[in-house]
């Protein structure tokens, strides 16, 4: 069975979804790389006044030293994190362990006023209770398989997938 996803078109459902989750002093923050780059794009087409920031769940997961640190993975917040309302992006919820690690690293920061979650796609598999305060798409994958978000070079979305 091949699946086949339009990463364009579930982005728009998530920039309505988005639009819905936020208030005027909300920020968004990706979780690199793919949560990053929808937080970039979504900041720009919902019109928010400040910069977007990125954060990393390297430090704080529970396979750290398995995985280690990864290149371009820093989690760089340009507001303060104190009383913020704060909209978590990212590209794909499994089974929510990345979750967990970047909430960890966001309280490292301040303590929020809100958090809220916003996926592309949430395929299922949770291995903790997280769960995504709006997805643009649900889907089923086989454990052994993949789905990560691609960006080409005009900053156009597309997945990829991979595995049986």
């Amino acid at each position: 069975m091949s699946l086949v996803l339009n990463a364009e078109a579930l982005y728009i459902e998530l920039l309505r979804g988005v639009r819905g989750l936020c208030g005027p002093d909300s920020r968004l923050v990706g979780i690199t790389s793919g949560g990053a780059w929808l937080a970039e794009r979504l900041q720009k087409d919902l019109g928010l006044s400040g910069s977007h920031g990125t954060i990393s769940s390297a430090m704080h997961r529970d396979d750290f030293a398995k995985r280690g640190l990864t290149a371009g993975g820093q989690t760089k917040l340009p507001f303060a994190v104190q009383g913020a309302h704060i909209v978590v992006l990212d590209d794909v919820l499994f089974t929510g362990r990345t979750i967990r690690a970047v909430t960890n690293e966001l309280f490292d920061y301040g303590r929020p006023a809100s958090v809220k979650l916003a996926v592309l796609v949430d395929r299922g598999g949770r291995e903790l209770p997280i769960q995504a305060d709006f997805a643009a798409a649900r889907v089923s994958l086989e454990p052994t398989q993949s789905l990560a978000l691609a960006r080409d070079a005009d900053g156009r979305f597309s997945f990829d997938v991979k595995g049986a």
